[in-house]
């Protein structure tokens, strides 16, 4: 297992290196830059901007430099801490990203929570009262949820929520709390304006994880094993979650590696429908408006998170199903 962890760990250095020069390549595709882009935008709403200024952050901020030259300025700065200025938002990226990464986080972490809560028990049910009254009923609903947009839930959500209770859910927390150091009446005001952003996040999620887990223990129950074990009276419920269910989480094990980066990046577009301050919108914004530092930053971390992810879920997966090795061959 240690030999393993090491080479994987030898293996994401050459990874990473090549998800850094696409990255970077991607960001640097569009033509122009942030600088040129900005003085499209002012002279569209009829403003100036004296060209020497302009000149001279270009050259500041080493866009007068042969792209190879940029690229590696940029990987050397990332790794001493350095990951650019947001000409943007006028704030080193570092400061952008992580005054949104703790929201984006919570938010993401208790979708994943309602997900799996909701999710789990459906699931399990609906594989063992197969093609029943409540089977059919929760397999419209799950339905419902793959077919429905996440943006148009959010609307409809925010239509009612104001109607009804006449909340106003757009954000995170009550304008009088933003920029407010953390208290227990601003995580109160974050917990309540979290559940709209949870529901309509979570939906989609939560109708997929149900039909596959579905998918899958029904295969396994229909394996000899689980015969066997019923034949010799062991009790529903353990003939059950012992072995089978434990095995349909292949799946779900595999799915961390997309989980992680998940996490950080949240919902983009529903995040901008409901004015979320997370990192998803920021992210959007700065590939619109080619912020190269901030784009390409952000999406280096979730190139991190990914790989990442993907070595814990193999390692999970090993640990939760014995049938699996890492050699990845027969073991006699």
């Amino acid at each position: 297992m240690l030999k393993y962890i090491f080479l994987r760990f030898v293996a994401m250095v050459p990874t990473l290196a090549i998800a850094s020069v696409l990255i970077f390549t991607i960001v640097e595709l569009p033509p122009g830059d942030f600088f040129e882009s900005y003085v499209a935008e002012l002279e569209a709403s009829g403003e100036t901007i004296d060209p020497k200024k302009i000149e001279y952050l270009r050259t500041e901020y080493g866009f007068d430099k042969p792209v190879w030259q940029r690229y590696f300025q940029w990987v050397w700065g990332m790794f001493h801490g350095d990951f650019g200025y947001s000409f943007e938002y006028e704030r080193p990226v570092s400061e952008l990203i992580g005054s949104r990464l703790f929201l984006t986080m919570l938010l993401s972490f208790v979708t994943i929570i309602f997900t799996w809560v909701v999710a789990f028990p459906i699931g399990i049910y609906s594989a063992t009262h197969k093609y029943s009254m409540g089977d059919y009923g929760f397999t419209f609903i799950g339905l419902l949820g793959l077919a429905t947009p996440n943006f148009l839930l959010a609307l409809v959500m925010m239509y009612f929520a104001k109607v009804w209770f006449g909340t106003s859910i757009g954000g995170l927390m009550d304008p009088q709390y933003i920029n407010e150091p953390m208290s227990l009446a601003k995580f109160g005001s974050i917990m309540e304006h979290m559940v709209i952003p949870v529901i309509v996040i979570g939906t989609a999620g939560t109708a997929a994880m149900i039909r596959r887990i579905r998918a899958n223990l029904l295969d396994e129950l229909k394996k000899q094993y689980v015969i066997t074990a019923r034949a010799k009276g062991v009790p529903p419920v353990r003939a059950v979650l012992k072995y089978p269910f434990r095995m349909s989480l292949n799946f779900f094990i595999a799915d961390i590696g997309n989980i992680l980066p998940a996490i950080v990046s949240g919902a983009e577009v529903v995040a901008i429908v409901l004015s979320l301050e997370t990192t998803g919108p920021l992210l959007i914004s700065a590939l619109q408006s080619q912020d190269m530092y901030l784009a390409g930053t952000f999406l280096m971390f979730l190139a991190v998170l990914t790989v990442i992810g993907v070595l814990i879920s193999d390692i999970a997966l090993v640990i939760l199903d014995p049938r699996i090795r890492l050699q990845g061959k027969a073991q006699k």
